[in-house]
């Protein structure tokens, strides 16, 4: 199986991949699911232990921020098939960490890593099946779906009681009716995320800073619990504000992109970007799927500075209308192109001249399926090539 699981997020890609897994756990073989961030591995990890472990399947976490001593412990419990599903980090596809009989490989937000490292994860073992799951596909993996061996199962529907999320496009000098508006919601008991690019500021590209707007907010509101989350701090010191955030002992949550991915926190109803234009579709959609998770309705403002480039307003426009990340990845793929499928460039100039991937992909599954035929067919022509 080489498979792309697409599903917005909250769609319940998570219990796919868990029921992925014990398929192999069932079969006497192991499992492991990569996350990009110490932050959804731990999440990951707490789904998985709540859900497999009552079964009597054997659920261990591995990620870079462990103690020597613990990890090796880990690892070679790993290796004697001591453990049967392994939740981590990149620390996965490092050398020392062995399987004894891996069979299905899961790998969340995948557009986060690189090709070269989701081989050498499934490398671990023999004739291992691949899931990778993405709410919004970068154009390089929707290229891959149309011309690679990448077959596309694809969730479209949420959870009953969740309604879509409305998406404002706001210019800067609005910023202080924004704040104001927030201030009333988190009065009223809600919870807000307010995403900045930076940790720190920056003189070169005049952006706001996730530690100057966290003092900015919290001296204008004292009355609010404000939190701050960035990439900078240990992965103990994240893990304790955003588990503060999901007790709703903080109110407003200031945070760089590294909540991205995989953070669940159902009574957050606001979500704000700032500097939006900065920031690509994949990413902003990620954001925006922060919230909506709970019954309320749930809103996401990206604040941009005047004086957009044609290609930044057309991709606020694009997220401002869609919600449908399929749709938002074929967008991005006309946008930005395809990019390479065995290198590093994410993007770049298309690989076709005349035909279009999106338009002409039932031509496209009937050349493959023709191509495979020709190939199984032990064809004298092939075998000279």
């Amino acid at each position: 199986m080489q498979r792309l699981l697409q599903g917005d997020v909250g769609s319940g890609k998570t219990i796919v991949a868990a029921l992925a897994c014990l398929r192999a756990v069932e079969n006497g073989r192991q499992a492991a699911l990569m996350a990009p961030t110490e932050l959804l591995a731990e999440q990951h990890l707490a789904k998985f232990r709540q859900w497999l472990e009552p079964l009597g399947v054997r659920v261990a976490g591995l990620s870079g921020g462990q103690k020597k001593a613990e990890r090796e412990r880990l690892t070679a419990a790993v290796a004697a098939g001591e453990v049967d599903v392994v939740v981590g980090t990149h620390a996965l596809f490092q050398k020392g960490v062995d399987f004894r009989a891996l069979a299905v490989v899961v790998v969340d937000e995948q557009h986060r890593f690189g090709v070269a490292q989701r081989l050498s994860l499934a490398g671990k073992g023999e004739g291992v099946h691949s899931l990778m799951m993405s709410a919004t596909p970068i154009p390089r993996t929707l290229a891959m779906s149309y011309y690679a061996d990448l077959d596309v199962s694809v969730i479209d529907e949420l959870p009953p009681g969740r309604s879509p999320i409305e998406t404002r496009v706001i210019g800067n000098p609005r910023r202080d009716e924004v704040i104001a508006k927030l201030a009333q919601a988190c009065g009223d008991g809600h919870q807000v995320y307010w995403v900045c690019p930076l940790v720190e500021e920056s003189d070169v590209l005049q952006l706001k800073a996730a530690t100057d707007a966290f003092e900015e907010l919290r001296q204008r509101h004292p009355e609010l619990r404000f939190g701050l989350v960035h990439g900078r701090m240990t992965a103990i010191d994240k893990a304790t504000v955003m588990a503060a955030f999901q007790r709703h002992e903080v109110d407003w949550l200031v945070a760089t992109t590294v909540i991205e991915v995989g953070v669940d926190v159902p009574n957050a109803t606001w979500m704000v970007i700032e500097h939006s234009e900065r920031l690509g579709l994949a990413q902003l959609h990620q954001l925006r799927g922060r919230v909506g998770r709970g019954p309320r309705q749930s809103y996401c403002v990206l604040l941009f500075e005047p004086g957009l480039s044609e290609n930044a307003r057309k991709r606020l426009e694009i997220i401002r209308n869609s919600t449908d990340g399929f749709e938002i990845a074929r967008r991005d793929l006309e946008l930005r192109g395809p990019g390479e499928l065995l290198g590093k460039s994410q993007s770049g100039q298309p690989l076709l001249r005349f035909a279009d991937p999106d338009r002409d992909h039932v031509l496209l599954e009937q050349a493959a399926q023709l191509a495979e035929a020709w190939i199984a067919g032990d064809n004298p022509a092939v075998s000279v090539h």
